[in-house]
């Protein structure tokens, strides 16, 4: 597997996890990600509950937050910095709600990730397009 693959699965599994409830929404939100985006066509989807579970191992770690964020750091490459920030959103917008520990978890990604201030505004933007309900 692909260390890239694991990065973007880490950071959608952080944003799901980040208020202590993970919602059916949010993981459907993210098996679909794996499922239909272009990044994952390499990844065997069936290793999919085995990386979140490891990043979920990870974070019950009392430094679990910060360990996994050098984590994601690491295995991204620079061209997949914005693509890690729209799942990232993505996952916060699944439920319709984004929770200040999402929104402030998205905050820390941004500056992790050094995602420019006017293309994160973009990305928020089109994730809450796309998921917008009636």
């Amino acid at each position: 597997m692909h260390d890239h693959h694991r990065a973007l699965i880490y950071v959608m599994v952080l944003v799901s996890a980040s208020d202590a409830d993970m919602t059916d929404l949010e993981l459907e939100a993210i098996a679909e990600n794996v499922r239909y985006l272009p990044i994952f066509k390499d990844f065997e989807t069936d290793r999919l509950f085995a990386v979140a579970g490891e990043c979920t191992k990870l974070l019950d770690d009392p430094n679990g937050l910060d360990k996994t964020l050098e984590q994601i750091k690491a295995w991204l490459p620079p061209k997949l910095c914005e693509t890690a920030y729209a799942v990232a959103c993505d996952i916060a917008a699944a439920d319709a709600t984004a929770t200040q520990e999402e929104l402030r978890l998205l905050e820390l990604l941004r500056h992790k990730l050094g995602v420019d201030r006017l293309c994160a505004a973009a990305i928020e933007r089109g994730a809450r397009a796309r998921h917008m309900r009636l």
